[in-house]
């Protein structure tokens, strides 16, 4: 009998990572889920993953310190021997990330070189040392914003990283394509999360603000990205990549 699938997901404690991680593993996916800080949020993902059916494992992983993903990577390791009995995973979700929303002018270095570090630079560096314990044939999911297309004050560093994301998933889909993986991006619009301090979710003015901008009149939820995201992972999207995605309900069209 063939081995479920293993996708690893970063960020997979809390908000649209956790979503992924769940929508992943209802579609038969094993799960190695990522978490920076929030050890009991992460495990609570893991023991709901394990409800479904599926195995899942959390590990420790600061994206914003490139120093630590070969010791990550070794954990990894570890965790595909000692849980799934095996060398290898499949899928790669590129989700961790933080919010930062401040004015072009008034954009710190220190904070683009963090926005840098978070959104860019580890996805790709994450991705590059995956590479040799990825199976052929599996998938990368990077994670843009409706932001990279639309422009709203107070965001140019971190949209700037994710339109850096979305070139750089058409060179993965292009050199990774002679072993069948598949490098797609999804950019969510804005949704209802704990992301930014919870704006969206909690300031009752700006979610009737995107809400009358969104064609479908509302604005998203994590369940909304998810299921996108294992889509993405499955045989049915066997046929699509180097594809920007974006699951907004139609916001600012």
């Amino acid at each position: 009998m063939e081995h479920p699938k293993i996708a690893l997901v970063t960020g997979g404690s809390r908000g649209l990572g956790k979503n992924m991680a769940l929508s992943l593993a209802k579609k038969g996916l094993n799960i190695i889920l990522t978490y920076n800080s929030k050890i009991e949020e992460a495990l609570a993902v893991a023991a709901e993953i394990e409800q479904l059916g599926q195995k899942a494992v959390a590990i420790q992983l600061n994206v914003a310190d490139s120093q630590t993903f070969d010791r990550f990577f070794a954990r990894v390791k570890t965790a595909l021997n000692e849980t799934f009995q095996t060398t290898s995973f499949d899928f790669l979700i590129n989700n961790a990330g933080v919010g930062y929303h401040a004015s072009f002018a008034e954009t710190t270095e220190a904070a683009f070189n963090n926005l840098s570090n978070i959104h860019f630079k580890a996805p790709f560096f994450l991705s590059q040392r995956a590479l040799t314990m990825m199976n052929d044939g599996g998938g990368i999911v990077n994670i843009s914003t409706g932001l990279a297309r639309f422009s709203l004050p107070g965001y140019a560093a971190y949209a700037s990283m994710k339109g850096a994301m979305e070139t750089l998933t058409k060179y993965q889909a292009k050199e990774l394509g002679a072993r069948k993986i598949r490098v797609n991006i999804v950019a969510p619009g804005a949704i209802a999360t704990d992301f930014s301090g919870g704006a969206v979710r909690d300031n009752k003015d700006l979610n009737n603000y995107i809400a009358s901008a969104t064609a479908l009149g509302r604005v998203g939820l994590p369940d909304d990205i998810g299921s996108v995201v294992a889509f993405l992972c499955s045989d049915d999207a066997k046929w699509v990549t180097a594809q920007r995605i974006e699951v907004s309900g139609g916001q600012m069209l």
